[in-house]
């Protein structure tokens, strides 16, 4: 644990909403993993799987926030109250933090695999193998799923 812990945590204070959403999921991965740790073959590297379960619980919360946050719209009966402060948090920011928010922006408009992919290899510092392994993928699709990332990151 004390080998993966601190990298772990700066995975998830990245790809999470806030401290609290990260802390939580940090503290799930571990729960889960120790409870699976018992089925984890003598082969496996412990670094990916831990990626792993950290990556599925991130992507599990994100599609539940996403699906209470289509709800709340649904019901929300002033939408140019939400309108209004959007485009007022973003000049809050000044350039430095608006230039990061809106990196954060383009990178959470990619494709699940490719951003998933584009965290794990710069935010992470994994290797192509190691994010294969977390995406159940070949090594050359997840290079594919970088490359692609940072692609459209450009172009936008």
């Amino acid at each position: 644990m004390q080998r993966h812990e601190r990298e772990l945590l700066r995975y998830l204070l990245r790809v999470t909403a806030n401290r609290e959403d990260a802390l939580d999921l940090f503290q799930e991965t571990w729960l889960r993993a120790y409870r699976a740790y018992p089925r984890l073959r003598p082969e496996s590297r412990v670094r990916p799987w831990l990626y792993a379960i950290a990556v599925n619980l991130s992507r599990n919360r994100a599609r539940d926030g996403a699906r209470r946050a289509r709800v709340f719209a649904a019901n929300e009966k002033d939408q140019s109250l939400a309108d209004g402060m959007d485009g007022g948090d973003r000049r809050s920011y000044g350039n430095d933090g608006y230039a990061a928010v809106r990196l954060r922006e383009l990178i959470a408009a990619l494709p699940r695999r490719q951003r998933e992919a584009l965290r794990l290899r710069y935010i992470s510092g994994l290797e192509y193998d190691e994010i294969a392994e977390i995406m159940h993928c070949s090594e050359e699709n997840a290079r594919a799923n970088v490359s692609q990332a940072v692609k459209k990151l450009k172009s936008m």
